[in-house]
């Protein structure tokens, strides 16, 4: 079956070379490269082990983060007044 398919050029001249060191040609060097990309992509030797996270104590919080935007809001308001004050 024919196809048209874009290669980067570093990775085309590698096939060439590899084509020419293997006295086959381009079609079928990259029909084996696809191929063992293809076996060796869903093989895993052994299955990942989960990610586990550590949970820590961290006390009661200080700060409502619920109202975040209006704590930085009033802070950016007494920084302003602030400013203001020092001009005077």
């Amino acid at each position: 079956m024919r196809t048209t398919v874009r290669l980067d050029d570093v990775l085309l001249e590698r096939l060439k070379a590899q084509a020419r060191a293997e006295k086959v040609s381009l079609t079928r060097m990259l029909n084996r490269a696809l191929k063992a990309g293809l076996d060796a992509g869903g093989a895993r030797k052994r299955p990942r082990r989960a990610y586990r996270e550590r949970v820590h104590a961290m006390g009661v919080p200080r700060v409502a983060l619920d109202k975040a935007l209006a704590m930085a809001a009033a802070l950016e308001d007494e920084e302003v007044v602030r400013e203001l004050a020092t001009r005077k």
